[in-house]
């Protein structure tokens, strides 16, 4: 039975999922959101849609990353003494004076022992599932031709054994090399261990430099390296997984296609990459969200953007792929680009106010940025107070909500601190009486008497999780009577065990059944800001305790079983983690 038990590869142009017996599940080519070559996580009972080395008599498997990388090692060893090294990574490392990261995954497979008996089967679809490429050959390498793109595999294993799936007696090594339709000038052997040995050296290289907490250093380290492989490289974009359809819950129907860059994760993961000292990455992310925001002329924002900027993304659903445990549909595309989420004008505005305040940057802030962003605010000041889908993106009703509401009120908030940075005296004025103007009527209409607490709407009653954020972005003050009081009541309605629920109420999809990861570390980080740091830390430690075993988060969990659910590896669970680790830890100065 599938489950998320997945180690995630990839290089920032492409990634990959591998399963626990070092089967290749899930990846799309030519980037992210391409075509779903391996594509056998939603597509269980197919007999293609996947790449597999089959050990016979396999009796054993061992797992995991080559430490500091996002190299996976798997052992396979059989009933007889036979064993194998299967190693799988994508390769990236500098090269002629830039960075060398193709559409390409490796496997190399290495004889450990025995007389290990193997069989390769190299399945790729395509059309979304529905189809097998054509398949051509040469002296050594194999082309999967499909209508909008062709791969070649480069080996140096025997083609007949590749092309008819033949078993054969593993003697020392073997090399896939699995990319573009471009000849390879080298030995196939040769190249994979010259990539390994690079691809190693990078990642080491790219750990060594991050700053870290003293303590849960390894599972830092992990989410630090996950968050970068969510990142598209040649325009900055940061996916919020790696996969479409991983259903919510199970039968919920609440398959989403998350293989795009959400505006609002923008403030959050910004955030992670400061504090990981991951300037680079952060810069390039800051620099596609200005981007997108440069290309919204009239300074109207969507909720997401396709990898490349591109606002259209229609969505559809794909009858070639039953689903995960086939659970349907399989989405391919998003309706949401087309909902109306007042919160996005925060969490651009959020993310691009380091370039102002972070001289680390190459590119810092001036006026003619500040100018481009005054339009965001504007479009904030206007409909602060109108109804939108909200954080949650709720399908079939608009109302007034009070997370964007207070988003809003952080972009005129830090228009007023930019402004005040560049010496601008009059529009300083400007964005904080209106930044005054809006949090006075949040502040009347977003707290409800009767319950002494901010609700999730103006003028309701219910809780939502998001309200656990009112300090983090600086609309409450950690003191405040009002926040102790919020977080209180949240505790009360959305607390599931050790887990916090986005919200309990029905939607357009009845009531959620499942709690979403990222809301129980904005949890620990709301006790931790309220000096309840031994309950954070406890809760802390548990959540870490439902990372799959290569430490990977999914968006959602079963509070009753700690079965993860929901599109994986999500950006927002490793980021959630990331931030919390940094807040708890003690200072390395103090520790020992």
């Amino acid at each position: 039975m599938s489950n998320l038990d997945l180690a995630l590869i990839g290089n920032c142009t492409v990634g990959a999922l591998i399963d626990a017996r070092a089967k290749i599940v899930w990846g799309c080519f030519p980037r992210f959101d391409g075509d779903p070559v391996f594509c056998s996580l939603l597509k269980e009972t197919g007999d293609y849609g996947y790449s597999a080395v089959e050990l016979a008599d396999c009796e054993r498997i061992e797992q995991h990353y080559l430490e500091n990388t996002a190299i996976l090692v798997t052992r396979l060893h059989d009933c007889h003494g036979g064993s194998v090294e299967i190693t799988d990574f994508a390769p990236r490392f500098g090269q002629y004076g830039r960075m060398f990261r193709p559409m390409m995954l490796v496997r190399r497979i290495r004889r450990l022992g025995g007389s290990p008996r193997l069989t390769l089967r190299l399945r790729p679809a395509c059309d979304d599932g529905a189809a097998r490429p054509e398949v051509t050959w040469g002296s050594n390498h194999i082309r999967y031709v499909a209508p909008g793109l062709t791969l070649r595999l480069t080996t140096d294993a025997s083609l007949t054994a590749v092309l008819q799936e033949t078993p054969f007696f593993l003697e020392d090594t073997v090399t896939l090399l699995l990319g573009a339709d471009e000849s390879v000038h080298e030995a196939a052997g040769e190249v994979g261990r010259r990539f390994f040995e690079e691809t190693a050296q990078y990642w080491r290289e790219w750990v060594r430099f991050l700053g870290i907490p003293f303590e849960w250093q390894e599972a830092v380290i992990r989410a630090a390296i996950t968050l970068k492989l969510n990142a598209f490289d040649d325009t900055g974009a940061i996916i919020a997984a790696m996969t479409t359809s991983i259903p919510e819950a199970a039968g919920s129907s609440r398959n989403w296609d998350y293989r795009y860059c959400w505006l609002r994760d923008g403030y959050f993961v910004v955030n992670a990459l400061n504090r990981l000292g991951a300037t680079r990455s952060m810069e390039r992310y800051i620099a596609y969200i200005v981007n997108v925001a440069a290309n919204a002329g009239s300074g109207t924002l969507q909720p997401v953007y396709g990898i490349d900027g591109r606002a259209e993304l229609a969505e559809r659903e794909v009858d070639a792929l039953p689903g995960y445990r086939g659970m349907g549909p399989v989405r391919m595309g998003n309706q949401a680009y087309r909902q109306i989420q007042h919160d996005v004008y925060g969490s651009a505005i959020l993310a691009a106010t380091h370039i102002f305040f972070d001289q680390r940057l190459t590119r810092r802030g001036d006026q003619a940025l500040f100018h481009r962003l005054e339009a965001l605010g504007e479009q904030a000041r206007h409909c602060y107070d109108q109804p939108d889908a909200g954080l949650w993106e709720l399908r079939g009703s608009a109302r007034v909500h009070t997370f964007s509401a207070v988003m809003c009120w952080a972009a005129c908030d830090r228009l007023g601190r930019i402004a005040t940075r560049l010496g601008l005296a009059e529009r300083a004025a400007y964005w904080v009486e209106h930044a005054s103007q809006m949090h006075g009527t949040i502040s009347r209409r977003a707290w409800n008497k009767r319950r002494g607490a901010f609700v999730s709407t103006f003028d309701g009653k219910a809780m939502d999780a998001s309200l656990l954020l009112l300090a983090e972005v600086g609309f409450l003050d950690v003191a405040d009577p009002r926040f102790v009081a919020t977080v209180k009541a949240v505790e009360r309605d959305l607390r599931h065990g050790d887990f916090i629920f986005r919200y309990v109420e029905k939607d357009d999809f009845g009531k959620p059944e499942n709690a979403f990861l990222v809301c129980t570390f904005w949890y620990v980080n709301a006790l931790a800001a309220l000096d309840r740091r031994n309950e954070a830390r406890e809760i802390f430690e548990r959540l870490l305790a439902c990372r799959n075993r290569h430490g990977l988060l999914a968006e959602h969990i079963d509070p009753r079983t700690g079965e993860q659910w929901g599109n994986f590896v999500q950006t927002y669970s490793m980021v959630g983690l990331i931030n919390a680790a940094i807040r708890l830890s003690v200072r390395w100065d103090v520790a020992f």
